[in-house]
Formats: structure tokens, sequence, C-alpha cells
């Protein structure tokens, strides 16, 4: 078990490394490729594309503390998605037909 993790250790440490300096690099040549010959920009170097990858991180990736709202969403949504008895699907459309101003007997009074 011991001898498990002092191979784990190391590798994991080596691929954190790797994985942060392709995902810098990879930021840096699309950056240096794409906005300055669109809009005039300034190139930027490794450490200011790592910085703005990690900048993008806080502000549209958070820190993986949002995945149980995730996933209380999907659930949520998979509840009201879920196939309706008649009566449901009757009490929904009345439902809409009230809040659209349509009345609950708009139903009845096809043909006006």
């Amino acid at each position: 078990m011991k001898r498990k993790w002092l191979f784990i250790v190391p590798a994991a440490i080596v691929g954190m490394v790797l994985f942060t300096f392709l995902g810098g690099e990879i930021v840096m040549h699309l950056w240096n490729w794409l906005l300055p010959p669109l809009f005039g920009w300034r190139i930027i170097n490794f450490w200011q594309a790592l910085a703005l990858l990690v900048l993008c991180r806080i502000l549209f990736g958070g820190f993986g503390g949002h995945r149980s709202m995730r996933s209380d969403f999907r659930g949520r949504m998979r509840d009201r998605c879920r196939p309706r008895t008649p009566e449901e699907r009757e009490k929904f459309r009345e439902t809409v037909r009230e809040y659209f101003g349509a009345g609950p007997s708009a139903a009845g009074q096809t043909g006006q």
C-alpha cells in the first residue's frame, strides 16, 4: 500500500505541473495568434496567459464548490419534466391560461 502511494503522489504532482504548463501555453499561443491581428491588442507572455487562465477560472468556473447546486438543478428539472398524469397536465394548462389572462374556461371558448 505504501509503495503504491510512493508512485501516485509524484505522478500526481508532475501531472498537475504539466497540466498547468500546457494550459498556460495554449492560452498564450491562442491569444497571440488571434487577438493582436484581429484587435491590435498586445502580445502576452506565459505568466500573463497563466494569470488570465486563473482569472477566467475564478470569474466563470468558480472553485468547484457549486457542484451540488448543479446536481440539485438537474434533479429539479428532471422532476418538472417527468411524465404527467392527465389531471396534472390539465391543472398545468389551467395555471398557464390564468397566468396569461385567458381564464380557466378558455379551453371551452374555441371557435369564437
